[in-house]
């Protein structure tokens, strides 16, 4: 006789329930994650404190002033054009601007001691550089943003001016933003190289004028020089845009000076650990 033994199925190996399960481990953050993280500490640091006010106050006053005052001002032309205006905003970008968002950036993290512990969190050295880098360029943004005022008042409402051609003022802010993505990735490297915010301003806006003035000197340089000069000269290589042109080469160039000195600002951070 056989005796069959009943088995009930819940009580099998396969069935029977599950240890509990330790909880994996979190995800390390993605490096999109991470840099926008940074650019977002560094954006909203510039208007905890008083830079962002002072930056984009400064320099929208100056423009406005460039505009409205003088003999050649906006009502001295009798001109609905903007030209003034983008005469005016490369100097600003290049002197004010992208030496005040970019001075503090690296050199008071160094001189606080604060970048060593940004650096023990899990985020990699291009990951602070392009962080802090997107933060600086946002707030160029909400400047140029702001400085759409002046055409929009003038020429839309509530003055009604008269009748404004568009087209060389949208060139003219994407030769301004080209302008700045090469200036600020310029300061964030002195920014880099310098524990002190205030050598980092005056070095960057010194090196930034200086190749903005370069374009000046165009002109009186013959052969061959005045063709170097205008090469590598920022102001050169806005005017086209201002002019409601889009010269491509002025576009790699302002976008391979930003990607180099990105690349050097990187490098500058990494050298800590041979130091």
């Amino acid at each position: 006789m056989t005796t069959e033994t009943n088995t009930n199925l819940l009580d099998t190996p396969d069935s029977a329930p599950a240890p509990f399960a330790p909880s994996r481990a979190l995800a390390k953050p993605s490096f999109f994650a991470n840099v926008m993280t940074i650019a977002g500490r560094e954006l909203r640091s510039y208007f905890d404190s008083l830079t962002a006010y002072v930056v984009i106050g400064i320099t929208l006053l100056a423009v406005g002033g460039w505009m409205f005052a003088g003999d050649q001002s906006f009502w001295k032309t009798d001109r609905a054009t903007m030209s003034r205006m983008f005469e005016m905003l490369p100097w600003m970008i290049t002197g004010i601007v992208a030496p005040g968002v970019t001075m503090r950036s690296i050199a008071e993290e160094k001189r606080s001691g604060t970048l060593e512990l940004l650096i023990t969190l899990p985020v990699r050295d291009s990951e602070v550089v392009l962080g802090k880098y997107i933060g600086a360029i946002s707030l160029v943004l909400v400047l140029l943003v702001g400085s759409v005022l002046y055409p929009v008042a003038m020429f839309v409402f509530p003055w009604k001016l008269g009748v404004l051609d568009w087209g060389p003022v949208w060139s003219g802010y994407l030769g301004a933003l080209l302008l700045s993505l090469a200036s600020v990735s310029v300061g964030l490297f002195f920014s880099s190289i310098t524990e002190n915010q205030i050598v980092a301003f005056f070095i960057t806006s010194f090196g930034l004028v200086g190749l903005t003035a370069l374009g000046w000197a165009v002109e009186s340089v013959p052969g061959w020089g005045g063709d170097v000069l205008a090469f590598v000269s920022f102001l050169t290589r806005f005017q086209p845009f201002a002019k409601g042109l889009i010269d491509i080469r002025a576009v790699v160039y302002f976008l391979s000076i930003a990607i180099i000195f990105l690349v050097a600002s990187f490098r500058s951070l990494e050298s800590r650990k041979w130091s």
